[in-house]
């Protein structure tokens, strides 16, 4: 099997692990939903991607994202912030700006 095969797979557990213990889901929910979350990933840095997820306020957004580099503004300065593994950043096509969801919200 290949390295990037089992980091793959590796990510895809840890993810799932963490929404069963952080989000009261079960196994299956979670694998379901960590595996979303990977393909979502994986289309955002091919291009601009359409994908749908629940705010905290319950409301459906529909959002237009991309991590593709080519599309992505130039950033100023290097941000100190430490990174979170629940939330999942994305570049809103739409209004011009970072934003980002909790990666168990994503339909």
């Amino acid at each position: 099997m290949s390295t990037t095969r089992r980091n793959q797979l590796s990510e895809i557990m840890s993810l799932a692990w963490q929404f069963v213990k952080r989000n009261g889901m079960n196994m299956s929910e979670a694998l379901k939903a960590a595996w979303k979350n990977l393909k979502l990933k994986a289309a955002m840095k091919l291009g601009i991607v359409k994908f749908y997820f629940q705010k905290v306020d319950g409301t459906i957004r529909e959002a237009y994202g991309t991590l593709k580099e080519t599309l992505l503004p130039t950033i100023g300065q290097s941000s100190t912030r430490k990174a979170n593994p629940t939330i999942q950043t994305y570049f809103d096509t739409e209004k011009q700006e970072w934003r980002c969801f909790k990666k168990a919200n994503l339909i």
